[in-house]
């Protein structure tokens, strides 16, 4: 199939990624490309360029934050890059069209070009994509959801499809079945005060372990204010780390602390940890309790830094196969790709039916002629 991907542009879709959906992203373009299928990703100018890439936009992450004329630029540079691309879809050829940018204009301009599209919802509803959503009115666009948690948000404002799990690349996230000598606890992901890097610092010290992090500083303000200060022998930021190094040491810590404020909407860094067998305790919010069994991770109340410790003292014990076991059933990147790849086979059967009802039937009247 020739298959157009739409990517968001708020961060390049490579490595190191900025976050999930980054991830996300480069994971299916490049999944579906090996499968043979043609693949073409717009997204921001600094995408992985082994990727068959076509830039749309400058990363309008790199405009700063914060200001309004900051918010201004950035709502129209990503405004424009849409618009031209959509304008400019309705003359290219393709069969299917992924939309995986979060942004109101592929959505609401759908039925302005010929190819079918399928819009993935990463997040909860917001503004924006809500606004455009309701606006649609393709009759061969699809809503999938990454998580039931995310059906179920999204279900009042539309119909949804079917879900689609997200997945992790296992060959990526190589299994430890010893961790490293010295213990650790890990925390990674994007630095931003939803993801809640202070309350894992804070269940750390009620334990008296060592906490290594990593990650992007998405909010610096936040970082400086609250992170930077509680930082030490204890509690130590090791930065961005490329892939190699972050399966490292998400392999050698004794237990993965997951700590969102907001309703996640998948939890592929839950899914990382249980490749690599590290244990994994977590505020049971959105999506992370379905990911979770008992033989791999333990909630813990939201917002409470003291029950997500003892989530924590109770997920060393865990059995590390077991974590890697549960990583194979239920996250694994190749079952995703079954699924995108299905949708699509059904959306073009779909589209053909048509045209086979019609041939049958002028067949009938040439023979009754």
């Amino acid at each position: 199939m020739r298959i157009g991907i739409i990517a968001h542009l708020k961060h390049a879709i490579g490595e190191p990624f900025a976050g999930g959906l980054e991830m996300h992203t480069h994971m299916l373009a490049t999944s579906l490309a090996a499968r043979g299928h043609d693949v073409t990703l717009f997204a921001s100018t600094r995408s992985d360029p082994d990727l068959k890439n076509e830039a749309i936009c400058d990363e309008t992450a790199l405009l700063g934050t914060g200001t309004a004329e900051a918010v201004d630029v950035t709502f129209f540079r990503e405004h424009h890059a849409y618009l031209t691309l959509m304008s400019a879809l309705r003359h290219r050829s393709f069969d299917i069209i992924h939309n995986n940018s979060l942004h109101y204009l592929p959505v609401t301009m759908a039925d302005t070009i010929s190819a079918p599209m399928v819009t993935t919802l990463h997040t909860p509803p917001f503004c924006w994509l809500e606004s455009g959503i309701r606006l649609c009115r393709a009759e061969t666009m699809r809503f999938v959801a990454v998580s039931e948690a995310i059906r179920g948000l999204w279900s009042p404002i539309v119909p949804i499809d079917r879900v689609v799990e997200n997945g992790v690349d296992l060959a990526r996230f190589p299994f430890r079945l010893v961790p490293d000598a010295q213990p650790y606890l890990v925390w990674y992901g994007r630095i931003v005060p939803e993801k809640g890097l202070d309350h894992a610092i804070e269940a750390a010290r009620l334990l008296d372990m060592e906490l290594r992090i990593a990650g992007p500083i998405s909010d610096r303000d936040w970082y400086e204010a609250e992170i930077a200060p509680k930082l030490g022998p204890k509690a130590r930021y090791l930065g961005h780390l490329d892939h190699g190094a972050l399966g490292r040491l998400i392999g050698g810590a004794r237990a993965f602390l997951c700590t969102p404020r907001w309703e996640e909407p998948y939890g592929l860094v839950v899914a990382e940890a249980l490749a690599c067998g590290t244990p994994v305790a977590a505020y049971a919010r959105g999506a992370i309790p379905a990911i979770l069994d008992a033989t791999s991770g333990v909630l813990a109340t939201p917002d409470d830094p003291r029950a997500l410790a003892e989530a924590a003292r109770a997920a060393l014990g865990l059995s590390r196969l077991a974590c890697r076991a549960r990583a194979e059933r239920k996250c694994d990147a190749g079952a995703m790709i079954d699924g995108y790849e299905r949708l699509y086979e059904e959306i073009m059967s779909a589209r053909m039916l048509p045209a086979s009802h019609s041939d049958a039937a002028n067949d009938l009247e040439v023979a009754a002629a």
